[in-house]
């Protein structure tokens, strides 16, 4: 999995590259909707291994395309960046997530543990745990953008279901306190990604035990709640700051 962090650095570019330069085995003739295809999961792939910093010209050169056709189909590099992001994360954003956070006929707990088991399974992979910590270390055009996309689909809901099951007013605007909160069980989550992706430590996410892991996780976030709504004289909003 992480050996090559392990590895002499060239080894692994090269290593990597010929991995890449493999896969167009078979594959010269393609659609350009194909190629294009290729070319983004490739992108996925290499700045996975590389970081957002790696070059376009040594990517053309694990795809085993010209420099010049990876331009053909994006311009950019920033280009490349806004459809790795759109494929990557955006786009692994489920519609059927949002009818879970709303539905009303589930207690809290039971939708916590639904939805973070279905997120981690989906979104916790190799690519997208080092892409998006890649992101973080450089410009963090990524990140801030998926922080944007869950301060919108999520946050506010997780807001709101924990409050009406612990008989709160769920009008205020969330304390500090609650803020943390919320972000503590999501970095947890994100966490189990980040010690087997980036730390290397093979235990942790495995999907027999991922239910029992994020139970665990869920049951620590509810006991943890603050028992008092906040006045209107609440600290700032961690949840609506960049992060």
């Amino acid at each position: 999995m992480l050996s090559s962090i392990r590895k002499n650095p060239v080894e692994s570019r090269r290593s990597h590259a010929v991995g890449l330069r493999a896969k167009t085995h078979g594959r010269k003739r393609m659609t350009p909707q194909d190629r294009e295809r290729y070319i983004v999961q490739g992108a996925i792939e290499f700045f996975s291994e590389h970081g957002l910093n790696g070059q376009l010209r040594e990517l053309a050169q694990a795809l085993g395309i010209t420099h010049t056709l990876l331009y053909h189909y994006f311009p950019t590099k920033q280009a490349l960046i806004d459809r790795v992001y759109e494929d990557l994360f955006a786009g692994r954003w489920r519609p059927e997530w949002d009818i879970l956070l709303e539905d009303e006929s589930l207690q809290a707990p039971e939708k916590l543990v639904r939805f973070y088991v279905q997120y981690a399974s989906v979104i916790l992979e190799r690519e997208w745990v080092r892409v998006f910590v890649y992101s973080g270390l450089s410009d963090r055009s990524i990140t801030d953008r998926y922080f944007d996309l869950l301060k919108t689909q999520l946050f506010p809901r997780l807001l709101r279901v924990t409050r009406q099951w612990k008989g709160l007013d769920i009008s205020a605007a969330p304390s500090v306190r609650e803020s943390e909160a919320i972000l503590g069980l999501h970095g947890s989550i994100f966490y189990m990604g980040i010690r087997r992706f980036v730390y290397g430590l093979e235990s942790a996410m495995h999907h027999d035990n991922l239910e029992v892991l994020v139970t665990d996780r869920v049951q620590g976030y509810l006991n943890s709640w603050p028992n008092t709504t906040p006045n209107t004289h609440a600290m700032p909003n961690l949840l609506q700051e960049p992060l």
